[in-house]
């Protein structure tokens, strides 16, 4: 029996809960702790890189405990229910973080609320994933629901990069009152709205541990981190996409965690916030239209390594672009509409082509070393993104904290504040290189990498298809 719109709905609803949590943490928790409570900046960017890199490493250990459970409720939805549980109360205690704390109380806060946010969300993360082939049957079945649980996924996430800065003040304001000043009003929004994320998270995945039921049994591949590092090593074309993968998240996601310091401290204006808001929306539809449209246009013209340097150069002139409009006077914030055009495009398309190229490593691996690393070699994907993301962490912290970047207008009772006018032009330049210049040659040495190592055109991808088919 294929699946009704009731499961459908149920699991593309899980996804969503889950990638607003995610989202939540991986684009604020910075922000909140550096700028709105005040921890030392180089403390959280050791923190989160620690943590992720920590959590990278937990992914195939929770897989080894997930293929091991068994239940009368199956082995995926008790995990997914208590992951799930456990999550939603860490993130709300990680964004109702006590403001009385003293310097050392604070990082030691911050450091076990983040871990264990990590740990717990891996716990349900693992299981969501994982539990496609226990209740579905056909591969067009599994493709389609998939593909559908991570357009949700990118819902979620949409949902809350655009709209977190502008419903945390509403929240705050409602709660700490006219009168409260500028942190006052952030510190009881976060905290609050953390609480609504976390209620709708544990909702839709009630709803889905309700709807969906595992059909069949079926066998969890949990490749272990020396496996993946095994296979990186006998796969030559796995280690260029990974290094390239590496290298192009790590640019990417050092311009998302700074951003929103761009807008406070940089761009600036009382209305900065409603200017990052509408920032955020367009790149986020750009990014989704990138996947849904670009792509597929693209490829209709040139072969996927020939779109690949078409992403990565629009990428770079997306950032020189931005680089020299941050030295114009920046009072509308649709010129930088323009850069950002081409950043979030080539993003949205590299991804998919990530991907693309990690599934042909995987006949490459076939052929050359007689053994098929599915499992290995997207395990490893996961492993890299979260790594990207713990290097980034530390590259915009170290940034924050060389160009003195905090909120030192906290205290004002004026909630319309103009945050720039008290920043550097020393500081702003160092933010400006930052989140531009070094991302630029990150993308530059994936180029040179890919370039003199990746093989797998489409013609040496046929070439190799009729090589196992013969075989």
């Amino acid at each position: 029996m294929e699946l009704g719109f009731k499961e459908k709905l149920s699991y593309g609803l899980g996804a969503i809960g889950k990638d607003m949590v995610y989202m939540l943490s991986a684009s604020y928790v910075l922000y909140y702790f550096q700028d709105v409570l005040g921890v030392n900046a180089i403390a959280m960017g050791i923190i989160l890189m620690v943590a992720r890199i920590f959590d990278a490493f937990n992914d195939p250990i929770m897989g080894i405990i997930v293929a091991k459970t068994k239940t009368k409720w199956g082995k995926f939805r008790p995990w997914l229910m208590i992951g799930t549980l456990t999550n939603a109360v860490i993130l709300f205690l990680m964004f109702a973080c006590p403001p009385s704390l003293d310097a050392k109380g604070l990082v030691a806060y911050a450091a076990v609320t983040y871990i264990l946010w990590g740990v717990t969300y891996t716990m349900m993360d693992i299981p969501y994933w994982s539990m496609i082939p226990a209740f579905t049957k056909t591969g067009k079945e599994r493709e389609g629901l998939t593909t559908l649980a991570r357009s949700c996924a990118g819902v979620g996430s949409a949902l809350v990069t655009i709209f977190t800065v502008m419903i945390v003040n509403a929240i705050g304001k409602g709660i700490a009152g006219a009168d409260a000043t500028a942190k006052q009003v952030e510190i009881a929004g976060f905290k609050w709205f953390a609480l609504l994320v976390a209620v709708l998270f544990i909702v839709f995945i009630t709803i889905t541990c309700i709807n969906i039921k595992e059909k069949a049994t079926v066998d969890m591949e949990s490749p272990s981190v020396a496996q993946m590092f095994k296979a990186l090593i006998s796969n030559d074309q796995a280690m260029t996409i990974v290094i390239a993968i590496v290298l192009i998240n790590s640019s990417v996601y050092i311009t998302s965690n700074l951003v929103i310091y761009f807008f406070k401290y940089d761009f600036g204006g009382e209305g900065w916030k409603g200017s990052y808001t509408l920032f955020n929306m367009f790149g986020g539809a750009i990014q989704i239209l990138s996947m849904m449209l670009f792509y597929p246009l693209l490829r209709k013209f040139a072969s996927n390594i020939k779109v690949f340097y078409i992403c990565l150069a629009s990428a770079i002139i997306g950032y020189t672009v931005l680089f020299a409009i941050t030295f114009t006077n920046m009072s509308n914030v649709f010129i930088l509409f323009i850069p950002a055009f081409f950043i979030f495009a080539a993003n949205g398309v590299l991804q998919v082509l990530t991907t693309v190229f990690l599934a042909n490593t995987v006949d490459y691996g076939d052929l050359k070393n007689n053994r098929r690393d599915e499992s290995v070699i997207f395990s490893m994907q996961t492993f890299v993104v979260k790594l990207a993301s713990g290097v980034a962490a530390l590259i915009a912290s170290i940034c924050l904290s060389l160009n003195n970047l905090n909120d030192s207008a906290g205290d004002e009772a004026e909630q319309l504040y103009d945050f720039s006018k008290d920043v550097a032009a020393s500081s702003k330049l160092g933010l400006r290189m930052t989140m531009t210049i070094i991302p630029v040659v990150g993308l530059i040495v994936a180029i040179i990498v890919f370039r003199k190592k990746f093989i797998l055109t489409d013609k040496k991808m046929e070439e190799i298809t009729k090589e196992i088919a013969a075989r």
